[in-house]
This record gives structure tokens, sequence and C-alpha cells, in this order.
């Protein structure tokens, strides 16, 4: 019988090429939209590249304290999604694949959402799916499960009946493999090697959005697997 890999991660914005692959190694994705928003985290910016290096491109969010992802309002009303177009243009005009990659966010944009990780997650399947990764995913909210950090993955692993979990590798500071074993689940980390492909603007940068590669490579998943 065929194991159950869980992968869990918050709902980020534009996330990099590591996200992606960390949801092609599993076959449940949870989108982690029920725990508190952190301005420290990436669930409403990420970097592109430009000429003069990198540029955040931040949504401006109305938040207050305790805040759950899935509570965080985008403030629509101050054009944000206009800018990060605009940006993303100036930058990225003369790549390969901007006019396909462009209309698709634009597009994506264009459609108005209840929340942050609704957006974010949003964007994160429909790039699956043009990348040829289908998997099924879930919202932590869905699933009734008040635990915090290391004991809310593994009742979600539980719930969702996983053998397996592939974890970030931030999270070693504080998982303890043994509570895994307990639970009759595997603990595996998701190690995802970041590697040159062609960009615009001098000297390689692989901390950016997946825009980028996108915008330079087109929708190629293989490029991607050749080099893990």
């Amino acid at each position: 019988m065929k194991e159950t890999v869980i992968a869990i991660h918050q709902p980020n914005y534009i996330p990099w090429l590591g996200y992606f692959y960390k949801i092609y190694q599993s076959d449940i994705f949870v989108f982690l939209d029920d725990v508190q928003f952190s301005n420290e985290g990436m669930q409403n910016y990420h970097y592109i590249k430009t000429p003069q290096g990198s540029f955040r491109l931040k949504i401006p969010v109305e938040s207050k304290f305790g805040n759950t992802v899935n509570e965080i309002r985008t403030k629509d009303e101050l054009n944000w999604k206009k800018k990060h177009l605009r940006t993303i243009e100036m930058n990225y005009k003369k790549a390969p694949f901007f006019e396909e990659i462009y209309t698709d966010y634009s597009n994506l944009l264009e459609n108005s959402y209840s929340n942050l990780a609704v957006l974010d997650s949003n964007i994160i399947i429909f790039w699956c799916k043009k990348l040829g990764i289908e998997r099924q995913f879930i919202n932590s909210s869905q699933l009734g499960i008040s635990t915090n950090r290391e004991e809310k993955v593994l009742d979600i692993c539980s719930v969702l009946k996983g053998d397996i979990y592939y974890s970030g590798t931030g999270a070693k500071a504080y998982q303890i493999p043994e509570n895994f074993e307990n639970r009759g689940i595997e603990l595996r980390y998701s190690i995802f090697k970041p590697f040159e492909y062609p960009q615009l603007w001098g000297d390689f940068q692989s901390n950016v959005t997946i825009i980028d590669y996108l915008m330079n490579c087109g929708y190629d998943w293989n490029r991607v697997l050749l080099n893990q």
C-alpha cells in the first residue's frame, strides 16, 4: 500500500521555487492558515530581481495582534495590485515568457479574495496546476485542530492519516523525532537545492519569488527536477 506523504506550510505570497518543490514531494499539502499572522513571515511579501538588486513586493494589510492568516484583510483600496503588476512589468518585460506569465498573474490579481490566506493559496494552486503538480490541497482551518506548533503538525498528520511528514529544515530547532515515531509518522526534511537558471540583471540570485523563474523559464518543472 502506498504511503501518504503530508507537507504543511503557511500560505505565502508568490513564494520561491523551494516552496513548490515541497508541495511536489507531498500527496497532501496543508495550508497552515489558522496560525497567527506575523510581520516577519512572508505571507504578504516576497522579492523580485531588478537591475538594482532585490526589491520587495509587499501587500498592505489590515491586522490586529493575534489575528490568524485567514483573518487578515488586504488593503485593496490602496491599489497595491496595480503597483505590483507595474513593478513586475518594468523589471521583466524583456524576459522570454513575460507575456504568458504576466497575463496569468494579472488575471489572478483581478479576482477578489476574502482574506490574505485565500489570495496566497489560490495563486499557489494555480501555478502548481500550470507546472503539472497535481496534489490534494487542504486548509488547516478545515480540520478543527486547536493545538500549536509541533503538536499541531502531529495532529494534522494523524487526522489526514499521514505516514510521512515532509518538514522544512527550519523546524529542526523545535521538532522532536521521537514524537513523530510515537505517532507512527516518519519525519523527513525537504531539502531544495537552489540552482542557476537564466536570469535578467547580472549575477544569479536564488532567494526570489517563483515569478522570476517562470518569467525566464516558463512553466518548465522538469528543469527544476533535473537540478535536484
